[in-house]
């Protein structure tokens, strides 16, 4: 039911009920009760209540005669933005805003009418310009806005039902090998950002995890800290805005962690240098932020994007090899399974939320370790004598552990 109060106009009752439209914009109707004010509040009320509970606001009163294109801009999208995450909510409208409005909008069919080809045509178009993971997203927006028109009653089956979806290729990230790890880390001396880089590098850190760090995450007498906050970025009817939240990516994401020493050394420096700072500014200090680890000299928070901007340049004028800050995390994975560390391991050191995560993105770093399966077989076979056995063995890398 709609929301609504009564106003007194010209002497007589009106019950003004209050809606958003269908694009979303807060809008006012009046309705007259032709009741005059004197002796007549109760009345009105009643009626007001009658009112409130048969009206229908347009930006839902659509049904399957409605183009698709509109029924899931105007219909959908806005029932699920109260139910998912505003990052969540923010890709759905990216996606649908381009390229699928536009596509069924120009199509001019209707939701009554969608059949599965029209889908598939859309989804073969697509397979031309972008990848098929992101074929598979546009599918699964479709499918679910299908799906709620179906639990509405205003189409009988889900015609995304009934579609091919194109399989999307294994995922293969780039990396930093170990050397070049180390190589980063050392042009990195000095450097504003350098502290949040290493970690991040270390602990395989998603950039919301390690944006989102408070100081009341790290306890300096365990040596740990905790990885229960996040930071992000993400644009919402057309404006980005900084989101803060205590619920990480999955449950799986949170996770204490083990405080390596000179990280611990590090972060009390940089928390006594944020002190002086804040005596040093005075007013002019951000206090608004002083409770996250990764901030400016003023206490600002880093920007997402800034922290984007700024590694890219780090890698550009220090002709390092060119990778996203994201395939940090990446780096940590490989150097761990390159070291034959368990994907189970790897697995809760990420935070991956199922191991079938881990071990497909990181599976085809495994060859290594086959190597002395490899020999195993032969030497059961017979298929190698001693002296290729002593000089196969000498090949592999020993692994030194701590």
């Amino acid at each position: 039911m709609v929301s609504g109060h009564l106003s007194v106009k010209k002497g007589y009752y009106y019950c003004v009920l209050s809606f958003n439209d269908e694009l979303g914009k807060r809008k006012t109707k009046w309705i007259s009760t032709g009741l005059p004010e004197k002796g007549n509040k109760k009345r009105a009320e009643a009626i007001l209540i009658e009112e409130r509970r048969k009206f229908i606001p347009p930006s839902i009163t659509g049904g399957a005669d409605d183009l698709f294109a509109d029924f899931m801009k105007y219909q959908w999208l806005p029932t699920v933005k109260g139910n998912i995450e505003l990052s969540t909510f923010s890709s759905y409208e990216g996606m649908l805003n381009n390229p699928v409005f536009p596509y069924f909008k120009e199509l001019g069919v209707t939701l009554k009418d969608l059949k599965p080809k029209h889908i598939q045509d859309f989804y073969t178009l697509q397979s031309g310009r972008v990848k098929g993971a992101t074929v598979k997203h546009y599918h699964a927006i479709i499918h679910e806005a299908l799906e709620w028109a179906v639990k509405m009653e205003l189409i009988l089956f889900n015609p995304a039902d009934r579609v091919d979806v194109p399989k999307s290729r294994q995922f293969i990230p780039e990396y930093y090998t170990a050397d070049e790890i180390i190589k980063l880390f050392d042009c990195i001396k000095g450097d504003e950002m350098e502290l949040l880089i290493k970690m991040a590098c270390f602990y395989g850190l998603r950039k919301s995890e390690i944006l989102g760090l408070k100081w009341s995450a790290i306890d300096f007498e365990d040596d740990t800290f905790v990885i229960r906050h996040t930071v992000t970025k993400t644009r919402v009817g057309g404006k980005k805005i900084i989101v803060k939240k205590d619920r990480p990516k999955r449950k799986a994401s949170y996770r204490t962690m083990p405080l390596f020493g000179s990280f611990r050394k590090e972060l009390l420096e940089m928390k006594e240098r944020q002190e002086a700072y804040k005596k040093l500014c005075g007013k002019s200090y951000n206090y608004e932020d002083e409770e996250y680890v990764f901030v400016d000299a003023m206490g600002s928070l880093h920007d997402p994007e800034r922290v984007s901007r700024h590694f890219k340049s780090v890698l550009r004028k220090n002709g390092l090899k060119k990778i996203r800050f994201h395939d940090t995390r990446h780096s940590s994975g490989s150097a761990l399974c390159q070291d034959r560390v368990s994907m189970k391991e790897i697995q809760e050191w990420l935070g991956h939320s199922d191991y079938s995560t881990t071990a497909n993105i990181y599976s085809h770093l495994t060859s290594d370790t086959k190597r002395g399966t490899m020999e195993s077989m032969a030497k059961v076979l017979g298929l190698c004598d001693k002296k290729e056995e002593t000089a196969s063995k000498e090949a592999i890398p020993s692994v030194a552990k701590d």
